[in-house]
């Protein structure tokens, strides 16, 4: 691979051979990560360390349909994921057994797992978030709740949970009190969302669209408090002359400094202080569309993953001719806020 230094990251071996969706890492674990695709695995690597310790392959789950979400459980012990095929499954990383929990009526799109109360949260394109209860022995779902639109991505901090929809809808729900969204939102962003992340300190989220566009959002509905919020245009390239604009596909923040990392489709991760609307740091461009961008539980690493993003459709993915690729690079003082 050329034009980036491949020897600051750590390769997975054995990446997966269609599109990337998801890469996890665990919360108990700095080093174990899980990734799904699209060529129906999930995948757990034990990340190694760039010139001293190979990444190993761990093991691989193999799914009826394209997977698109994955997650980790509160103790790192179990993975969960969900895809095309409707099914909600639990991934035992230790025995390799996957437990079929039960399905949605329609792919499912994302998911997060609180720790708190040790549910699975599941958003799928039927219009529901269903909650599981992954300590039955069937893991039966415990509620469902409708929302308006399809649901696109999900993510929670605290009791705070956060529903992107088609038709650029945004929910907020107190997950202790589901029975109606605390906020109803529509997106600052004209376009499509594609990526959602909520911020570590519980102020707020930042959300992404197609259209090269990222919004700072905060929770807190006072008026003083919502006049800081704001987007800003980003993963854009002027090419002789022509404005080339590029999909935001993934978003991340750090666990300790509140910082994130936007991955997109013009091959580029960049570093975000959002408090002061700056950018920190833009990684050397890699040799294809970034699919997902993640943090590790204590901070110290950034994995991204390179694959085709299908956004140029069929034609693109011949002539684009993107090898999947898995990396985890330390991340240093760029992902600190400039004091």
């Amino acid at each position: 691979m050329s034009g980036f230094d491949e020897a600051s990251y750590t390769t997975v071996p054995s990446p997966p051979f269609d599109s990337i969706s998801s890469i996890r890492f665990s919360p108990t674990n700095p080093d174990r990560m899980l990734v799904s695709a699209w060529d129906t695995t999930v995948r757990l690597y034990e990340v190694g360390e760039a010139g001293a310790k190979p990444s190993a392959l761990q093991a691989k789950f193999d799914h009826r349909a394209a997977v698109l979400a994955c997650a980790f459980s509160a103790d790192g012990s179990k993975g969960y994921s969900g895809g095309l095929d409707t099914s909600v499954r639990e991934l035992d990383l230790a025995s390799e057994k996957i437990t079929n929990l039960g399905a949605h009526n329609d792919s499912i799109s994302s998911m997060t797992y609180v720790r708190s109360t040790n549910a699975l949260i599941t958003g799928s394109w039927d219009r529901t978030i269903r909650f599981w209860d992954v300590r039955s022995p069937t893991g039966s779902h415990i509620a469902s709740h409708n929302t308006p639109e399809r649901i696109y991505a999900l993510d929670h901090v605290n009791n705070t949970l956060v529903v992107a929809m088609a038709s650029r809808l945004f929910h907020i729900y107190d997950i202790r009190k589901m029975d109606v969204p605390a906020q109803e939102r529509e997106s600052s962003l004209k376009y499509m969302t594609r990526s959602l992340a909520c911020m570590p300190d519980g102020q707020g989220y930042a959300t992404a669209s197609v259209e090269g566009r990222i919004a700072v959002e905060y929770f807190d509905p006072a008026p003083q408090i919502q006049e800081k919020k704001y987007a800003f245009k980003c993963h854009r390239q002027t090419i002789h002359d022509v404005d080339h604009v590029w999909p935001v596909n993934s978003l991340a923040f750090h666990p300790t400094y509140n910082t994130f990392a936007s991955a997109g489709s013009d091959g580029t991760v960049s570093i975000w202080d959002h408090k002061v609307k700056k950018r920190l740091r833009q990684y050397p461009k890699y040799p294809g569309s970034v699919a997902s961008v993640a943090f590790n539980c204590d901070g110290t690493k950034i994995a991204v993953g390179i694959s085709y993003t299908w956004d140029e459709g069929e034609q693109g993915m011949k002539t684009q001719n993107i090898t999947p690729w898995v990396g985890v690079r330390k991340v240093g003082d760029e992902v600190k806020p400039k004091s």
